[in-house]
């Protein structure tokens, strides 16, 4: 019998802790391989200075709000890097582990995540430990798996988000029917890096093509003029257009800020696409009167549970759960995956795979499926994604008429180790 430690990395989902909650009810259903479940304040760097969460010390009611809150703020998650030059940092990880007697820990986040925990994983093991790393997927960019979606078919938080856009970009419509004399053109900008999946995801609107809706991946290679030339035609056959673009179109340099990842963080970036291709829309001008004018959802797209998918709600927390039965049954270096055995009816199977394999993995947006045009994507991604919708509404616990989140005490156990400073943080004191 061992105790088991779950964190939580990099950004969050409107569903990420309906797979935290899954890991601990599957832990309290095997007393006898798990005794007490802890979960690291602000992930692996919360390990790092050993601030635990002791999660027995909690209420159970609070626990089960753990399904129905958005976003990290239960546990906390970070954007800390452990890299192979940081053998101090790893060395720290798997002491501190140790000393609190972990001997399964559970890592929910994406690809750089994934190798944080195959390092641990093959630190453990060179030091004879008997320490069970598990990865847990979470992204809302759905760029973690392999290319062929053969292993891991979508990311638990994807649906959600592509609810999000599916909902927003209806609401966007009939605004802009109703102020197209003025405003003609909406310009909308998706979050997802450099990988296409979100803005596609703008397409479930309208999968019949009825709308002026034009979609610009970064996959695509759209240069600015090519895009004002597909936003003139559509205006001069529909009088106005919905322009969804990634935050990793190419407009040219944005005065970029970058993670601790090197992912570049467009919202603290000194510019955005969405304004540069507004500003580039007005500056050339408009074959129709009025102007372009544009929108930056932010954040709010991953976290906003009111438009959560039950299918992606339902996911999550089965891959939580699975990953579990997958650490105490095959053992360390392993992540939980989703696997499409079905379209219709839609179908899943829970799996693994190497954490090596994980390990800093980047999915693109097919190119099969970015249309002709390169402005569109084909029927293959609306086949592909309209499933992670999902149908029913999840109600949301509500309190004095606001949502009722989960609020843990987040009680520390008791530091073991001596005080640490983590590598990273020196680098940035000096």
């Amino acid at each position: 019998m061992g105790n088991a430690l779950v964190a939580q990395s990099g950004g969050p989902t409107a569903v990420i802790n309906a797979s935290l909650l899954g890991v601990i009810d599957a832990c309290q259903e095997i007393p006898s391989r798990i005794d007490h479940i802890y979960a690291a304040h602000h992930g692996i760097e919360g390990i790092l200075l050993e601030e635990l969460i002791d999660l027995s010390l909690e209420e159970p009611e609070e626990l089960r709000l753990l399904r129905t809150t958005p976003a990290a703020g239960a546990i906390g998650t970070c954007r800390y890097k452990v890299t192979a030059d940081q053998r101090e940092d790893l060395e720290r990880v798997v002491n501190v582990l140790d000393a609190h007697g972990i001997e399964f820990f559970f890592y929910i986040g994406g690809n750089d995540s994934m190798d944080t925990a195959h390092r641990v994983s093959e630190l453990a093991g060179e030091r004879g430990l008997d320490l069970i790393c598990a990865g847990i997927p979470k992204t809302i960019d759905n760029d973690l798996g392999d290319q062929e979606r053969l292993v891991m078919d979508h990311t638990p938080g994807y649906g959600s988000v592509a609810r999000y856009w599916t909902d927003l970009i209806r609401g966007l419509d009939e605004e802009n029917r109703g102020s197209s004399p003025a405003d003609p053109v909406v310009v909308v900008q998706a979050m997802g890096r450099r990988i296409g999946f979100i803005p596609a995801a703008a397409r479930l609107a309208d999968p019949q093509r009825d709308l002026p809706l034009l979609i610009a991946l970064p996959e695509a290679g759209l240069t600015l003029e090519e895009l004002g030339d597909h936003v003139d035609q559509t205006l001069r056959r529909e009088g106005r257009a919905l322009v969804v673009v990634s935050e990793g179109f190419n407009v040219g340099a944005l005065g970029e800020r970058h993670d601790a990842f090197g992912h570049v963080e467009f919202g603290a970036s000194r510019r955005s696409v969405c304004q540069a291709v507004v500003n580039y829309l007005n500056d050339r001008g408009l074959p129709v009167r009025g102007s372009a004018r544009g929108q930056i959802p932010g954040t709010h797209q991953r976290h906003a549970f009111a438009h959560v998918s039950d299918v992606d709600l339902d996911e999550a927390s089965a891959v939580g759960r699975h990953a579990v039965h997958v650490a105490v049954e095959r053992g360390t270096g392993l992540m939980a995956t989703i696997r499409r055995v079905s379209d219709s009816p839609y179908a899943v199977e829970y799996g693994h795979a190497p954490l090596a394999e994980m390990a800093n993995s980047e999915r693109h947006f097919p190119q099969e499926w970015i249309d002709a045009s390169r402005i569109d994507v084909r029927d293959d991604f609306v086949d592909y994604a309209r499933p992670l919708l999902g149908g029913r509404s999840i109600t949301i616990p509500r309190e004095r008429g606001a949502p009722r989140f989960a609020r843990l005490n987040r009680r520390l156990t008791e530091k073991l180790c001596s005080p640490y400073v983590p590598q990273a943080l020196r680098k940035e004191s000096r």
